[in-house]
């Protein structure tokens, strides 16, 4: 992987907006008539959002985070939700503070993650979106019944016992690869000895742009980097009707794919600002404020052609957002292994996101995994310069993905 000062974030977790007054397809009522909103309580909408935001901004502050960077805030809220689910005491204390959830019932959150899971697939035919989730325990233990039913009720989970040999992660890997149309093939090289369970989440995400850029008009274009040099990058191009905004510190575009209820949102600082400064000052009530400000209007575009794949180790940002005591050998997981003390041994993400003329690609896969303890005229938005890149569906204004671009690399 590259060392270069393009950190791109785009997290695939979505906040959700009740009512949704806009539409950025071309005729307005047919498409409209051809959504399906997805109706979430506004309070557990912003704490999702909340999230988001509060899992970006972290992550910016890891020194490891120094380069490309791709990651989907809403598979790893869900693999959390899974794990809360065993929790008990402190330890699910802080794991539902970190999901901004400490406002809800574990019954509230599970109902919230039973509709997305059965509504986000379908709410767009022109669009591939599909989430998976399971949970792997090695042989011999007994998992408490009471959260093996809760994995199956509310997050539809995949559940099986592995012998956990040292070497072979054929079938954890093939899951991965089977969830995200083989855009992520492995997540694991090897199982360590104390390890006991997985907990995965698979998000995939393919969608056509609602008006597609035309490849003639794609050319080597000059991108400036945060340092002030300039670097040659496959800029798409076009001019078109669109949702645009501009605000003090940066301008605003939303583009749709499909019909238009799931949307890529690009932020882009204006010449004396930074993305990362923008995106420390974003929150649930800055986000709601920049969807309700768009309006459309004739838009000359340029985004750079970009693709990444990675994998992140999240348990130091997780631990900074406040959940400490689960990677600890005090952690309580009662309710997931009652005889035998666990607790997280490691938080992982691996991801895929691809932006050409034609849509977006987009995929991530998080892993938990668990360890036995010793203890219990018109205005242009030409994206030339660092910018902001979000995807979200329109109608629960859930954010899938988010992050930002800084050193643009197109294969």
């Amino acid at each position: 992987m590259k060392q270069s000062k393009l950190l791109f974030i785009i997290s695939l977790l979505f906040s959700v907006l009740i009512s949704c007054s806009k539409d950025s397809a071309p005729n307005g009522s047919e498409k409209l008539a051809e959504q399906k909103p997805i109706i979430i309580s506004a309070a557990i909408a912003n704490n999702i959002t909340d999230f988001s935001f509060d899992f970006f901004k972290t992550l910016q502050t890891d020194p490891a985070v120094n380069s490309d960077a791709f990651v989907s805030p809403l598979s790893l809220h869900m693999a959390l939700g899974m794990l809360v689910n065993g929790a008990t005491a402190e330890t699910k204390a802080e794991i539902m503070k970190t999901l901004k959830s400490e406002n809800l019932s574990q019954t509230e959150l599970n109902e919230t993650y039973k509709k997305l899971l059965k509504e986000l697939p379908e709410v767009d035919p022109k669009v591939k979106m599909a989430l998976a989730n399971s949970i792997w325990y090695k042989n011999g233990y007994t998992v408490e019944p009471a959260f093996l039913t809760n994995m199956k009720d509310y997050f539809n989970a995949k559940v099986a016992g592995l012998a956990f040999a040292p070497s072979d992660t054929s079938y954890i890997n093939g899951w991965a690869r089977d969830n995200t149309n083989g855009k992520i093939n492995k997540v694991l090289s090897n199982f360590d000895d104390n390890l006991i369970m997985l907990l995965m989440n698979a998000l995939y995400f393919k969608g056509d742009w609602t008006t597609q850029f035309d490849p003639k008009k794609t050319s080597d274009q000059p991108f400036t980097l945060e340092n002030g040099t300039n670097k040659t990058v496959k800029m798409m191009n076009q001019q078109d009707s669109f949702e645009y905004a501009s605000f003090i510190d940066y301008y605003v575009l939303r583009m749709p794919y499909g019909n238009g209820q799931f949307v890529a949102t690009l932020i882009l600082p204006k010449v004396s600002k930074t993305i990362s400064g923008v995106f420390n000052e974003f929150d649930a009530t800055k986000w709601n404020d920049v969807q309700n400000n768009l309006q459309k209007q004739t838009v000359i575009v340029g985004v750079p052609k970009f693709k990444l794949t990675q994998e992140f180790s999240l348990n130091n940002t997780l631990k900074k957002m406040g959940m400490q005591k689960a990677f600890s050998d005090g952690a309580e997981f009662g309710g997931i292994l009652k005889n035998e003390p666990i607790k997280v041994s490691f938080i992982k993400q691996n991801t895929f996101v691809a932006v050409d003329e034609v849509g977006t690609e987009a995929a991530a896969v998080t892993t938990i995994g668990m360890v036995t303890t010793s203890l219990p005229s018109y205005p242009s938005f030409i994206c030339n310069r660092p910018f902001g890149f979000i995807i979200s569906e329109k109608t629960s204004n859930t954010i899938l993905f988010m992050g930002r671009v800084m050193n643009p690399e197109a294969n």
